[in-house]
């Protein structure tokens, strides 16, 4: 039987994104009667609403009418904790946070009615770091703990002991297609909503909760976003129920889009974190205990943050055995937008302190980082059990670290890193080598489960509809390949149709890198099913075998003798728990692995920063389809390093963002790609725990971006005369001048007390 699962296919979509054929929510041509929404949100981060006066607004010529909290059946809602108010009531929260909503026949009628909205807002102190939210105790959800051994007395008998405090700044999604919806009223109440959403079924909840409606009057449809990276998982359900409501008071069509700017200034992002450690070693650089408080900024609302904690806190050993762990983690409450879901979920803000402590090591002990890190690596058959007593399977990453020592010509560039920060006066290098053990699952036990829809129609076509959305990941051509492999048909006979809340219910988002893995393992099980039913034919009436029929006269055969032919699969991952309370079990169902060598060079006197070269490898198990991984793995590390190194989230002292376009945010373009970029992956045939011995690969990537960040660290080891280089993240070459004079500074002062040490 032929097979296409492990082939190259293109993409379902790549022709339509080219062409500009593929249909996003602003290419749906206007209805009669459509109406234009938009919100007028707070212009302060902290304030009690005084007086809100709508009367000029609402005589707005082509302004059809305004709503505020009053008009909803709930107001308030949220993913985990139901504590974030859809419209402000009394107080806002942040600046962007919604208070009226504008529908309106034209984009002019909106602008003047914002501009004769008249309202009075006492302001109320605001808190913008997570220290200040420290100090008064402004947090989200209880403080979570995961512990192992005798921290203790660890470090009481500690060779050597260092502390210090991780500090990363957040990230926009810079999706480019922002947060956009079109809602269609219906007869008795009914609503149908287009949405650019990772999650229809939360989308169709939050719209029937807030609007007072059963679940069954909402119907959610999305054929596609324009990007996600996790921003559309959660904060998509605000920008739909709030088209839902103007659709559901009005009797029209209402459509809304966010434009860049406000995209930017009112949705959350990825969470920064303030993680302080202490972490006890030995000479040889072995750790022995690590103590880590773990704080996020979760912004004004609990969103997906206390979810994103409970990964960080599970990802900060990353790559490594730590035998005693107190590990300790909270959210901070603060006067920014509501942060969120981003690609990696937590992971990487966990792990990275992992890798700062590994590099403050290295230097410590004046030895090579990656001596230190192979040193600490999970063990095979002991050292190989996690903080939270997971036993870690399938585990490659001695054998991912020993190949890309060898692949990276590691030792040698060192050796030339060294040698040219000797002689070069205007420029330095550093090089670093990062690891990742990415954990696949959602953390909450019962988000791991999917449903599938499998129609074959009387001329050989399948239609297949699962819960997944497509963002551009591949995942519908993944399943494509799946559902046509069990069937042993071309995948062009497969078309995977829109997600639609109305043929997969209660699904979960697409998101924790495993869209791919349950809808796929879903359909597979709706196609086993129709084969089964499919082989009896096979055999009563040709007298062969299912591979052995061709497909057209079977599926003719099947429909004449009355065989079904549709189904409808369900999968639900096994062998997975976890319980947040006690900080133990297992919420993942393997783990995705790899590491990378980065190399960077940096210009003395003004701290621009490039990247020479970097090398990838990673275990995703038998690839589904490689070109779409390859895409996976190239695009995460480019992500990441872009949160590591370019992407600066600017406030004001008032808590207004500043850098809210592409004029002043700087996603990475061409000229920040590494110059030389290898790209491998290894053969695990061990890996059977998932569907045809597939590893997710959204997420994992993303955190080996890390070693640029660690590489520049490492070139400023050259700098330090000595002591332990403080750079926090992103490194912008703002930042990383102003820790090249610090390092000049500490160096200076060292060779004056007589150390050997030259500022250069």
């Amino acid at each position: 039987m032929p097979t296409t699962v492990g082939k190259n296919i293109p993409h379902d979509s790549a022709r339509g994104h080219v062409s500009g054929e593929s249909i996003y929510i602003d290419d749906m041509a206007p209805l009669r009667g459509e109406l234009i929404v938009d919100i007028f949100f707070s212009p302060v981060a902290h304030g009690r609403i005084r007086s809100l006066d709508l009367d000029a607004a609402r005589n707005v010529n082509g302004v059809v009418a305004l709503f505020t909290y009053k008009d909803l059946h709930h107001n308030k809602f949220g993913p985990i904790i139901q504590d974030e108010l859809l419209l402000a009531e009394d107080e806002v929260t942040f600046i962007g946070h919604p208070i009226v909503v504008i529908a309106a026949e034209n984009r002019d009628a909106i602008r003047d009615a914002k501009a004769a909205i008249k309202i009075d807002i006492e302001p109320l102190e605001p808190v913008f770091t997570i220290d200040e939210a420290k100090r008064r105790k402004e947090f989200i959800g209880p403080m979570r703990y995961i512990r192992r051994g005798d921290v203790d007395a660890a470090f009481a008998n500690a060779e050597h002991i260092l502390e210090g405090t991780w500090i990363n700044g957040g990230q926009d999604h810079f999706y480019l297609e922002s947060q956009a919806a079109i809602a269609y009223p219906g007869e008795f109440d009914q609503l149908t909503v287009h949405s650019s959403t990772q999650n229809p079924s939360e989308v169709q909840d939050t719209i029937a909760h807030v609007l007072g409606l059963p679940i069954n009057k909402v119907v959610v449809l999305t054929k596609r976003m324009g990007g996600g990276f996790g921003g559309k998982e959660c904060q998509a359900t605000h920008p739909a129920a709030i088209a839902s409501l103007v659709a559901h008071k009005l009797k029209r069509p209402a459509r809304i889009v966010y434009n860049k700017d406000d995209d930017m200034r009112i949705t959350g992002g990825r969470h920064p974190f303030q993680n302080d450690y202490k972490v006890a070693f030995r000479g040889d650089g072995t750790i022995t205990a690590l103590r880590a408080g773990i704080y996020s900024d979760g912004g004004a609302y609990a969103d997906l943050s206390t979810a994103v904690m409970a990964r960080a806190m599970t990802h900060i050993d990353n790559a490594y055995f730590i035998a005693n762990a107190d590990i300790t983690g909270i959210v901070c409450r603060t006067n920014y937008p509501p942060n969120t879901a981003f690609r990696g979920f937590g992971g990487p803000q966990g792990a990275i302190t992992m890798e700062n402590i590994l590099e403050e090591i290295a230097v410590y002990l004046g030895i090579d980082a990656f001596d230190v890190r192979r040193r600490n690596l999970y063990g095979i058959d002991d050292r190989n059990t996690t903080p939270y007593r997971q036993v870690f399977r399938n585990n490659m990453l001695p054998r991912i670290f020993d190949d890309i020592e060898t692949r990276a010509d590691y030792r040698a560039r060192v050796a030339a890193v060294a040698k040219f920060n000797e002689t070069s006066q205007t420029h330095l290098r550093g090089i670093a080598c990062t690891g990742v053990k990415f954990g696949i699952s959602f953390n909450t036990k019962f988000l791991n489960q999917a449903n599938a829809l499998v129609n074959i129609y009387l001329d050989g076509s399948v239609q297949v509809s699962t819960g997944a959305t497509e963002m551009g990941q591949g995942v519908n051509t993944k399943i494509k390949q799946l559902v046509a492999d069990e069937f042993g048909i071309d995948p062009e006979l497969v078309i995977v149709m829109i997600t639609s809340t109305e043929k997969n219910n209660n699904t979960s988002a697409t998101a924790a890198s495993s869209a791919a893995d349950l809808n796929g393992s879903a359909a597979v099980d709706a196609c086993r099913a129709l084969r089964e039913r499919m082989e009896v034919v096979a055999q009563e009436h040709f007298g062969r075998g299912f591979d052995e029929v061709a497909w057209p006269e079977l599926v003719k055969r099947c429909y004449l003798e009355r065989v079904s032919l549709g189904e409808r699969g369900f999968y639900s991952t096994k062998g997975i728990d976890w319980d947040a309370d006690s900080g133990m079990g297992s919420p993942f169902l393997y783990f995705t692995q790899g590491a990378a060598v980065s190399e960077v060079e940096i210009d003395r006197f003004t701290g621009a920063m490039r990247i020479l070269r970097s090398d990838v490898l990673m275990d995703i198990g038998k690839s589904i389809n490689p070109g779409i991984d390859r895409g996976q793995i190239t695009g995460a590390f480019v992500q990441g390093t872009g949160w590591l190194t370019n992407e600066e989230l600017r406030y004001s002292a008032t808590g207004e963002l500043l850098s809210h376009s592409p004029t002043t945010y700087k996603i990475p373009n061409i000229g920040d790609l590494p110059a030389v970029f290898n790209v491998d992956t290894i053969v695990n045939e061990e890996n059977v725990v998932n569907i045809r011995g597939s590893k997710a690969v959204g997420e994992p990537p993303l955190l080996l971006g890390i070693s640029v960040f660690m590489a520049v660290k490492n070139a400023l080891r050259y700098m330090s005369g000595g002591e332990i280089p403080k750079i926090n993240a992103p490194a912008t070459g703002e930042e990383i001048l102003m820790r090249l004079v610090e390092c000049a500074g500490h160096a200076g002062a060292l060779a004056g007390r007589g150390h050997a040490a030259v500022a250069r």
